[in-house]
């Protein structure tokens, strides 16, 4: 699914926690934000920051284990559609120009986008423990590209559930929501989950030593004892633990 398919179908209203700020007074980070022509890339490589891609179908729960990851190991948690949609809301010369190529319908490149997040990434260094991307990659060919202009992950939470539990839950929020989306009716949504799972085993494929499944049908508390375990083996072999 493209970026700016993602911009028009994630909840503008989600929940999601900040990523953490610097300390005052804190020197400055031994890597450099991408500069504006953008000819600079992978200066999160030698942060030796764990860097984890939260994947899962719509309704699979991934907002709510990410903010208890936040909450517990002071992740930063960043998403691409945010990203975007908060550039655009700055008003900045890039948001613009950005804002033109989605009244366009012209695609978001993913060279912008991986620009947008390393530059969050890199200013979020001093003050986190680690990087949540969530929702990416969204296609095959992007976390190749991911992993060239900023940084190898280290591993990918994918949170599964069958279709009919996403499209219930989805279903269920829709009906107890003040705000109906307009993508939130059964038909849309069984497309939507369709090009997800086909997009996703593509992706999943080329990395079978960092890929943790998780059965994400059970409660939150019994998902979050699950991702306990992969991060706290994570941050071990990290030694930031």
């Amino acid at each position: 699914m493209c970026h700016q398919m993602a911009l028009e179908q994630e909840s503008k209203a989600k929940e999601k926690a900040s990523p953490s700020n610097p300390p005052s007074g804190s020197s400055s980070p031994a890597v450099q934000v991408p500069n504006a022509g953008g000819s600079s890339y992978g200066h999160m490589r030698d942060a030796n920051v764990p860097i984890i891609w939260v994947l899962g179908g719509p309704g699979c729960g991934k907002g709510t284990q990410c903010a208890k990851i936040v909450a517990k190991y002071n992740f930063s948690h960043f998403s691409t559609g945010d990203l975007l949609r908060d550039e655009v809301a700055s008003g900045s010369e890039k948001g613009k120009e950005l804002q033109d190529m989605m009244k366009q319908g012209i695609l978001v490149p993913n060279e912008t986008v991986l620009k947008l997040l390393e530059a969050a990434m890199v200013k979020a260094l001093n003050g986190t423990v680690g990087y949540l991307i969530d929702g990416y990659p969204r296609e095959p060919a992007q976390g190749p590209e991911f992993e060239k202009f900023i940084a190898p992950v280290d591993i990918i939470l994918y949170f599964e559930c069958s279709n009919e539990t996403l499209v219930a839950r989805i279903m269920k929020r829709a009906a107890e929501s003040a705000t109906v989306r307009a993508d939130d009716n059964e038909d849309t949504l069984k497309t939507r989950i369709a090009t997800f799972r086909e997009n996703t085993e593509k992706i999943l494929v080329q990395y079978p030593t960092q890929l943790r499944r998780i059965n994400a049908e059970r409660a939150p508390e019994d998902i979050f004892a699950d991702v306990e375990k992969a991060i706290d083996e994570l941050l071990a072999t990290k030694g930031k633990k």
